[in-house]
């Protein structure tokens, strides 16, 4: 059997925390429906027969109907193929969902919170879904799969091996309970990551379908898997066209914003990619990453971040009778009172003598 697994669309999350560029969430909503069209034209060529979401297609809070109606026109566009949805904890199967109330095409099989086998030809599928926005005790551990001649599949949303409380609220699921149970292939979601490697091969987290930002780095798309019974064929198959990356410049050696800034817009960057400069090194002059990001041109550098740190020799000049020496001491002073908020400290230190210079 072929089939498509994805995960973590999130369709019509605000992106509000991505950058302060003003259209920049409006232009990642619009990959996100790019990249779901492309997903849905890959099935029809390669005439797949089964499409598993494994949660947070969309996002409960924010989602609008015409990002429904969007959905489900894709979803008609591919008669022939099976879907199989286990909805999340950022859309589960609530009363008032879409899940609930919307008219689904006649492909679409919605899972909930009531764990549901699906007898087909030759395999069995599992579903569990979330019917709320926790999901604290997973039923996943109590399944008994009652015919392993057939290939024996689990879709779920789940959280595998939750070693932090916010992550137990999740489906927590243990992998060697999961192995146990015997399951030919396990499509999870929730994992924003994709774990696909030689080892594991059937117990996969696709990652979610587009970057949603820069602690999502590198390619994102979806999985697609044939499976028979003592063999398994899985590969990652890119969607989104963007990548967030990171690129750290070092100003040991830059001594003025605008050289700072005439480094950043001498750096080649691919212009398809979204960009997050990290500035480290020690800083011989006040940054103001907020006035920087501003007067950066370069449309896909979409965030500044600060990491230096402060560039003076604050024990040398102490040592001098001036105006700096008596200032410096005054700090270092400071310095060693282990309450003190010290970024604060190191702004005013720039600031005292910036003004002293």
């Amino acid at each position: 059997m072929k089939f498509v697994h994805i995960a973590d669309m999130h369709f019509d999350t605000p992106f509000t925390l991505l950058s302060d560029r003003a259209n920049l969430g409006e232009v990642r909503r619009l990959d996100q429906r790019k990249a779901f069209k492309e997903m849905i034209e890959y099935i029809k060529e390669k005439q797949i027969p089964y499409l598993f979401i494994a949660g947070d297609l969309y996002d409960h809070e924010y989602v609008r109907q015409s990002t429904i109606e969007f959905i489900n026109d894709c979803f008609k566009q591919i008669p022939n193929t099976l879907i199989f949805i286990t909805p999340g904890n950022h859309d589960p199967y609530l009363k008032n969902s879409y899940y609930a109330k919307y008219n689904w095409s006649e492909n679409v099989k919605i899972f909930t919170s009531k764990i549901e086998k699906i007898e087909m030809e030759n395999f069995d599928l599992y579903g569990y879904g979330f019917e709320d926005f926790y999901l604290k005790q997973s039923k996943i551990e109590e399944i008994n799969i009652e015919n392993k001649e057939k290939l024996n599949i689990l879709i779920t949303h789940a959280s595998l091996d939750g070693g932090y409380d916010d992550q137990r609220e999740y489906n927590t699921i243990s992998s060697s309970k999961l192995k146990q149970l015997g399951f030919n292939y396990v499509a999870l979601g929730h994992i924003h990551k994709m774990n696909l490697t030689n080892e594991n091969r059937n117990i996969i987290y696709p990652g979610s379908t587009i970057s949603l930002g820069f602690d999502e780095l590198g390619k994102h798309g979806m999985i697609v898997g044939k499976i028979e019974k003592e063999k398994i064929e899985v590969e990652f198959v890119k969607l989104d066209e963007k990548e967030f990356k990171e690129l750290q410049i070092d100003i040991t050696e830059i001594n003025a914003p605008e050289e700072l800034l005439e480094k950043i817009e001498g750096v080649e960057l691919n212009e398809k990619d979204l960009y997050k400069i990290i500035l480290i090194g020690n800083r011989n002059f006040e940054i103001n990453t907020y006035k920087l990001y501003k007067q950066i041109e370069i449309r896909n550098i979409i965030k500044v971040k600060d990491k230096t740190k402060i560039g003076y020799d604050l024990n040398k000049i102490a040592n001098s009778t001036t105006l700096k020496g008596i200032f410096a001491k005054e700090m270092l002073d400071k310095l060693e009172n282990e309450n003190v908020d010290r970024e604060m400290l190191e702004k005013a230190i720039e600031i005292g003598m910036d003004a002293l210079s």
